[in-house]
């Protein structure tokens, strides 16, 4: 007749399988809350069709440089895996157990805009300030207001060695 287990093991197990359930759930939640427009990972990248070093990225996708707050710049044409990279971070940051948003440019400028017109500039600003990375899409594809690339530009010093931003961009340098 096999002897029961232990209580003491069955509470291992209870607390471990509490333990399993919420950092599922909060992994849920800090992917609801990074607003990523679509799922996006590495498994799904075209490594043929990059010039990008598969090792370099898969280095980036350790999240170990949002540790300093450094930056990474995306720059290419339409079509190039641009923001398939970025979310692929994004969300490879976010199963790391970092706190990532994405936006893009022009709504972020939109929005930054309303902010101000309300009179609640900087509001937007100190809720990213507490991310580890904050994801600019499409910076330069579309026109904005001269207006609000002083607030862009305003929000990025605001992040400056604070926060990691992920730019991805048509525009050459």
């Amino acid at each position: 007749c096999p002897r029961p287990a232990r209580p003491d093991v069955w509470l291992d197990r209870l607390i471990e399988a509490e333990q399993a359930d919420r950092q599922a759930r909060s992994l849920r939640y800090q992917l609801k809350v990074a607003r990523f427009p679509i799922h996006r990972d590495l498994l799904g990248f075209a490594w043929a069709e990059t010039p990008l070093q598969q090792a370099q990225v898969e280095q980036l996708a350790t999240a170990a440089f949002m540790d300093q707050a450094r930056n990474l710049i995306l720059v290419g044409g339409t079509g190039t895996g641009k923001t398939h990279l970025a979310i692929a971070l994004g969300v490879a940051a976010v199963h790391a157990g970092k706190r990532v948003r994405f936006h893009n440019a022009v709504d972020l400028v939109n929005q930054l805009e309303r902010e101000k017109q309300q009179g609640k500039a900087g509001h937007l600003a100190r809720q990213l300030i507490a991310m580890d990375a904050v994801i600019l899409d499409e910076l330069g594809y579309l026109p904005f207001p001269e207006s609000g690339g002083a607030l862009l530009f305003h929000l990025i010093s605001q992040l400056y060695e604070k926060t990691s931003l992920i730019v991805t961009t048509n525009l050459n340098f």
